[in-house]
């Protein structure tokens, strides 16, 4: 870490301590040739894999575009954010342990799929017939046969 007085790079730690919730470390620095101390902030950068869009188009992973279709699902349902905001950190987590660099935007409405269905079954039966293209009522039937079984 350079110096921000005197942009040395040698600098030792003096301190360190967890902040907030444990995902952050706080940590006071002292550089070794100007004496003068600061406090810096460290924390895991996780990278999410790149969506492969069902047009082979690549973009990032965006979490706000997952809370989204989760929220319009389960609108007016008697689910608290809370469990909403475990659900997405449940599917982030499963998009990482793959290790892969890009999935398929396929893999991430199907995760969804089945998180709503423990959510909220409503919610579930309105992403998957956006999701799958439901065209007429025979369609929603089974889904719905499917979930009763």
């Amino acid at each position: 870490m350079h110096c921000p007085f005197c942009a040395a790079v040698d600098t030792k730690v003096i301190d360190s301590r967890l902040v907030g919730d444990g995902s952050q470390v706080r940590r006071r620095r002292q550089c070794l040739e100007c004496h003068e101390r600061f406090t810096t902030f460290e924390m895991a950068e996780l990278v999410m894999p790149r969506v492969i869009k069902s047009d082979d188009i690549r973009e990032p992973f965006d979490e706000e575009k997952l809370r989204r279709g989760m929220q319009k699902a389960l609108e007016k349902r008697p689910v608290s954010s809370d469990d909403v905001e475990m659900a997405m950190s449940y599917i982030k987590s499963q998009l990482r342990a793959t290790g892969e660099r890009e999935i398929p935007s396929k893999m991430i409405g199907n995760l969804v799929m089945d998180e709503l269905k423990k959510l909220d079954k409503v919610a579930y039966i309105r992403f998957a017939s956006v999701y799958r293209s439901f065209e007429d009522i025979r369609e929603f039937g089974e889904e719905i046969a499917k979930l009763q079984d």
